[in-house]
Formats: structure tokens, sequence, C-alpha cells
């Protein structure tokens, strides 16, 4: 929250800003009797592409699959 002081014979004015974070993608998945919700964010100061994080991730499995 930001104050902004007035001058004399002025009303003081007062500025709410909220960050502009997106929701989170959420996905909801049956499995037997249970529900699962999983929620989806990405950093937007990441380096690193989607194809990127994908054959990361692939490349994970296969390492601790072996």
């Amino acid at each position: 929250m930001t104050t902004t002081a007035a001058a004399p014979g002025k009303a003081a004015t007062k500025t709410t800003r909220e960050p502009s974070v997106a929701e989170p993608i959420k996905i909801n998945r049956r499995i037997g009797s249970t529900v699962y919700t999983v929620s989806v964010h990405f950093s937007e100061t990441s380096k690193e592409t989607i194809e990127d994080k994908i054959l990361r991730l692939i490349e994970s499995e296969v390492r601790n699959s072996a």
C-alpha cells in the first residue's frame, strides 16, 4: 500500500497495488475413489523452456528407473 501526503486543504490519497500474479491452473483427476487437485504455475523469471523442462523430466525418469 502506498500513501501520498496531500497539500494543505486537500485530502490524502491512498492507492493499493496488488501484485500481478496469475492464478495457478488447477487440474482435478479421479483415480479410483480419490480426487486429486493439482495446481500448476510457471515462473516468469525461469530461463528454461517447457521443452527443456519436459526433456529434463524424461531423462531424470529414465535415469531413476534403471
